[in-house]
């Protein structure tokens, strides 16, 4: 389970990246040219999607190269990357599989023991 979690975190991370460069750089070009908000929409909150298009795939990221060896801080990590992105950006076709996987790595590395050991990490 740490492993899934670890590559779940990883891929998220990386999606999460892309959906972040074009939602940063979308934020900049309406903010540079008006008519393109006009044309195709302003974006309410600014600050929170420029915050997160930062924040959340690092979240994916370190939680998922946490989750082998602190699972639950890296699930938890990946939890509210996977909030993060849902909250920004909304649930959509270009954020529905870097939300789902943060969120099943997260879920997977919270409920993750260690396997040499007979009881869980909580």
């Amino acid at each position: 389970m740490r492993n899934a979690a670890l590559t779940l975190g990883i891929i998220a991370g990386i999606i999460g990246m892309i959906v972040g460069f074009f939602s940063f750089g979308y934020t900049e070009l309406v903010e540079k040219h008006e008519e393109v908000g006009e044309i195709f929409g302003v974006v309410d909150r600014v600050g929170l999607v420029r915050f997160m298009s930062f924040a959340a795939p690092i979240l994916a990221i370190a939680g998922g190269a946490m989750s082998r060896a602190r699972a639950l801080w890296g699930g938890i990590a990946m939890l509210i990357s996977a909030a993060g992105m849902y909250y920004a950006f909304g649930f959509n076709f270009a954020t529905m599989f870097p939300i789902g996987m943060a969120a099943v790595g997260g879920l997977l590395a919270v409920a993750a023991g260690r396997p040499d050991e007979p009881t869980s990490h909580f």
